[in-house]
């Protein structure tokens, strides 16, 4: 098996069919899975989805997730490849979700309207380090003919904070990241799923399966055939893709009808580096803990503690809202962070998105498509 940078010939073993006879199996019915096999089916091409829960409510990180496209954020502690990636995805997420919600009816809910990173005044140093952070890695921007930090990033005094979230008022300085949008993770996944269906797609669910080159094997050991098989099992994929770890996250969906907030904050804090994303229906995500570990038994009382006092010095309203789930999943991730596409005759595996699930999938997904058929890439 090879790396997508070093392979040159196409994973399918019958280049020639015309592609409305080609049949790709897929394993794996989350995010990157959903993705990959609403562009395939689009395209005209036959898709079998495996999925080892129900495709209702898949139990991988990209049912749990905030749903932030956030790249400047990630700028300062991740590689600049994922900054890139992340703008990328930027500008192809409104094109596939204008599509899906042609088709579906409904908003996808993506919003483009930046984040904010607020910090008390005792913790003033850790946002301006955050700023410095910034400054320094898009350095050279300008010169490259790219925006630069203060195209990117404008610093707010309590008016401005005010004028772009009143709730917020009491914070003195804020980073205004403008490039940055979020969006609603599960209303996107069951319009995918919805669209799968319209589609024709093949659904398989509650079915764990391994995977071979042009073979997908379920768990009663039944074989099944295709032309290409997509691995995009997440954790799943643990025993057949050598260095995948889980990073163990946990997060608290709260309602409050106190707090209004028109987009995602960051605070910044010597311990907790807490996102408060906000959903409709005046819900908002609280996340997220970062834990090495595979392990998914439910949330700590002290992750509870953590992520409840810090979204309370957010907002003291917090404090009536209700917690309506906690959830705790772990991020596929290999060791360098870093997504991973690897590329064998009949066999495409895609996975590692690690906390960058919403952030890279587009990216993703069309190095996978490249891989089939370079038309098919956005």
């Amino acid at each position: 098996m090879s790396s997508e940078s070093a392979v040159s010939t196409s994973p399918l073993n019958a280049p020639s069919l015309n592609t409305s006879l080609l049949n790709i199996g897929i394993a794996g019915g989350g995010l990157l899975g959903r993705l990959c096999a609403w562009r395939l089916a689009r395209a005209g091409y036959s898709v079998t989805v495996f999925e080892a829960e129900t495709f209702e409510q898949p139990r991988g990180a990209c049912w749990t997730a905030a749903g932030m496209i956030s790249p400047l954020s990630e700028l300062v502690h991740s590689p600049r490849e994922v900054y890139d990636k992340g703008l990328q995805s930027l500008a192809i997420w409104p094109r596939w979700l204008k599509q899906l919600e042609e088709t579906q009816h409904q908003t996808m809910h993506f919003r483009h309207a930046g984040s904010l990173v607020v910090a008390h005044p005792q913790d003033q140093a850790e946002l301006e380090q955050f700023y410095l952070d910034l400054k320094h890695k898009l350095a050279n921007e300008e010169a490259n003919g790219r925006p630069g930090l203060e195209e990117l990033v404008d610093p707010l005094n309590h008016i401005g904070i005010r004028t772009l979230e009143p709730a917020l008022s009491h914070f003195d300085h804020a980073l205004f990241l403008k490039p940055e949008g979020d969006l609603n993770n599960r209303r996107i996944l069951h319009g995918l799923l919805a669209d799968l269906k319209r589609l024709n797609v093949t659904l398989v669910p509650k079915t764990k399966v391994r995977c071979e080159p042009n073979l997908i094997i379920d768990d009663q050991e039944q074989t099944h055939r295709f032309d290409l098989v997509l691995d995009t099992r997440g954790l799943g994929a643990k025993p057949q893709l050598e260095g995948l770890r889980g990073v163990r996250g946990e997060v608290l969906n709260v309602e409050s009808h106190d707090v209004v907030l028109n987009r995602p904050i960051r605070l910044m804090h010597p311990r907790y580096k807490l996102y408060v994303a906000p959903k409709p229906n005046n819900h908002f995500v609280i996340g997220a803990t970062e834990i090495e570990s595979s392990d998914m038994s439910p949330m700590s009382v002290q992750s509870c503690l953590e992520l409840s006092s810090a979204l309370y010095t957010v907002h003291p309203a917090f404090a009536e809202a209700r917690i309506v789930e906690q959830s705790v999943n772990c991020r596929p991730a290999m060791l360098d962070n870093l997504p991973v596409v690897n590329v064998e005759d009949g066999l495409i595996q895609a996975n590692g998105l690690y906390r960058h699930g919403y952030l890279l999938s587009p990216v993703v997904v069309n190095q996978v498509l490249a891989e089939i058929d370079p038309a098919l890439v956005d």
